[in-house]
């Protein structure tokens, strides 16, 4: 394996990687996705990533801007596959662009009318009637509606062909069809059909096996091996196509969420359903006062997930959480409806459980991980600084803007463990010279020591800031202006060609730069802090400059003056939620007629 010249480090990841199948996104140093891949055995997958000699061009170049992979565990393969493909439509990544057309994934569509016809379908679904999917490629739909032919004898023709009959076409001689068309079957009849053919495509096929392995029996008894043998690739190719896909599944919203507890830590796993789809899961860890069991997590957890957020009818979970009937009665009367915390299941959700607890094991384990690789890069850092101490608290700035616009000041927090988000701090610079970066980090730092100070809140060990000397020197002075004192700083200073693994580090003992090895753990954590400033730092200027700019575009709008825009404004809750809008939620708003609903959707989404 090569040596990565990123903070990322990929040996501790790939020793607790699990070999199951899933998903993996490759991450930069702002957290933006990379690169969205699935695999088979995720731990051979990723690691051949870091093999020695790399001989693709694009893998090395990938490689070379990996600072975090982030993986989702699921119990195939084609899962996976389908759940690649939603994370590459929304997030884009630079390296997948080749990897995947525009299309998307086939469905089945039910159409409406009197007579409706099953066909396959891609793009956007606005036509009326169900949709059934998607499936892994347009032969499995095909296969699909095969069956639903031959099974439930329904019509697949076209609107124009099926008006223009005047007789029965071959499908009906091959009976595959009842002729709706010329009346041999009246609407009610063809809608028994059609309600057996959605039962089947909901997965609720069970009676429908049943009968056919009947029909196979019965046959074979006659000695009529021919039809029976029919009956049997009948039920296989059911079974086959019918593979219900998790990540893909019934219709309906509900959370899955799973609890896993080790080492005096806990890793809570969510995965969202909506509509029947997984729209996406996330880990979260909360702080343990004390060592405590999963039902208590999970209790404390669901309280204050739920506390702003829209409870799904059905919450699924791993362990049962203490005062559920509690919970419950808290989650309907917020909901004004019936919220069921179920625990024990079969099936599917017993299956959608088991993915949950396999993704939340999978992330507390390379949580736990991190940070022995955490207190290993904190060792470095004291040996190389000649520190004699402990080093529990490091914090370091950043400043971000575009030609001086919207200049915000970041200050992220790492601890003995790792990062402290809940410490980190923005800082919405005003009153200086536009692009001056030496007055908005004065600010920023006088801002924040002076509250520290006040506060009596806890010093860093080291501060650092993202720069050279003339950005160290500001760190100088405001710490000797406001006597806060037992602080090292450090400035970090990008390679002549700003690229990882070349940064000076200056220090203000002895006016020495410190230059240390491209493989050097204690380069590595000043480059995870410095980064980790830049992403915290970049996220708020660009929320600051869009929501500005948001507001401009709003302003612009032909029939939105100041009154009108201050009430739409009151009534979405903010730019956020009114850039979410769709052309039907502003209609809703007053004195928004669906004319102005469409020019405001047109304006915050670019169209013309």
């Amino acid at each position: 394996m090569t040596t990565s010249l990123s903070p990322f480090d990929f040996r501790t990841f790939l020793n607790t990687l699990t070999a199951l199948p899933g998903i993996y996104r490759m991450l930069d140093q702002r957290g933006a996705t990379l690169y969205v891949g699935k695999a088979r055995n995720l731990k051979q997958r990723v690691a051949s990533y870091f093999r020695e000699n790399q001989a693709s061009a694009r893998i090395r170049s990938l490689v070379s801007g990996i600072y975090g992979i982030e993986v989702t565990v699921t119990h195939t393969e084609t899962e996976a596959l389908l759940l690649e493909s939603t994370l590459i439509k929304q997030l884009q990544p630079r390296y997948n662009i080749l990897l995947r057309d525009d299309k998307g994934y086939p469905f089945i569509h039910v159409t409406g009318g009197d007579f409706p016809r099953l066909t396959l379908h891609r793009g956007s679904k606005r036509a009326p009637g169900r949709y059934f999917g998607p499936y892994p490629s347009a032969n499995a739909v095909r296969d699909t509606l095969n069956l639903l032919q031959k099974t439930f004898r329904l019509r697949q023709c076209d609107d124009p062909f099926f008006r223009a009959r005047r007789r029965p076409c071959l499908q009906y001689q091959i009976k595959r069809c009842t002729a709706p068309c010329v009346g041999l079957t009246d609407a009610e009849g063809y809608r028994r059909q059609l309600g057996d053919a959605l039962l089947f495509l909901e997965g609720k096929s069970g009676q429908l096996v049943d009968e056919l392995a009947q029909r196979m029996e019965t046959a074979a008894a006659a000695l009529d091996f021919e039809i029976a043998a029919t009956y049997r690739d009948q039920i296989a190719e059911l079974r086959q196509i019918q593979q219900r896909q998790h990540v893909e599944s019934e219709s309906g919203d509900l959370d899955v969420i799973a609890c896993a507890v080790q080492g005096g830590q806990a890793c809570v796993q969510v995965l969202v359903f909506r509509s029947g789809r997984l729209l996406g899961s996330r880990a979260f860890f909360p702080r343990l006062p004390e060592p405590d069991a999963a039902g208590a997590v999970l209790a404390a957890f669901l309280a204050q997930y739920y506390l702003d957020k829209a409870i799904p009818a059905e919450l699924l979970v791993s362990h049962p959480p203490d005062e559920a009937t509690l919970l419950a009665q808290a989650f309907q009367e917020r909901t004004g409806q019936r919220v069921a915390i179920t625990v024990r299941v079969r099936g599917e959700r017993a299956h959608w459980l088991e993915m949950a607890q396999h993704n939340a094991d999978q992330a507390l384990t390379a949580r736990l991980s991190s940070q022995a690789g955490m207190r290993q890069r904190l060792a470095a850092l004291r040996e190389a600084l000649g520190i004699d101490h402990d080093l529990t608290r490091l914090e370091c700035f950043d400043i971000s803007h575009t030609q001086g616009e919207a200049t915000v000041a970041s200050c992220v927090v790492f601890g003995a463990e790792g990062p402290l988000t809940s410490d980190y701090r923005r800082y919405h610079i005003e009153g200086v010279t536009p692009g001056d970066d030496y007055a908005a980090l004065h600010q920023a730092l006088t801002r924040r020591y002076v509250r520290l100070r006040d506060e009596q809140g806890s010093l860093p060990d080291i501060l650092f800031i993202d720069g050279g000397k003339g950005q160290l020197a500001q760190a100088q002075a405001v710490l000797e202006t406001l006597s806060v004192t037992g602080v090292m700083m450090i400035g970090i200073a990008k390679g002549p060609e700003r690229k990882p693994g070349l940064e000076t580090l200056y220090l203000l003992e002895g006016n020495r730069p410190l230059i240390l090895p491209a493989d050097s753990a204690a380069l590595h954590l000043a480059q995870q802090i410095r980064d980790e400033a830049h992403r915290f730092a970049i996220t708020g200027h660009r929320q600051r400059r869009a929501k500005a700019r948001t507001v401009s575009v709003l302003d612009g709008i032909p029939g939105i003056g100041p009154k009108r825009r201050q009430a739409l404004l009151r009534q979405f809750g903010g730019l956020k939620q009114l850039t979410q809008a769709g052309v039907e939620d502003l209609v809703q708003a007053e004195g928004v007629s669906a004319a102005l609903a469409q020019r405001i959707y047109d304006a915050f989404h670019g169209e013309a």
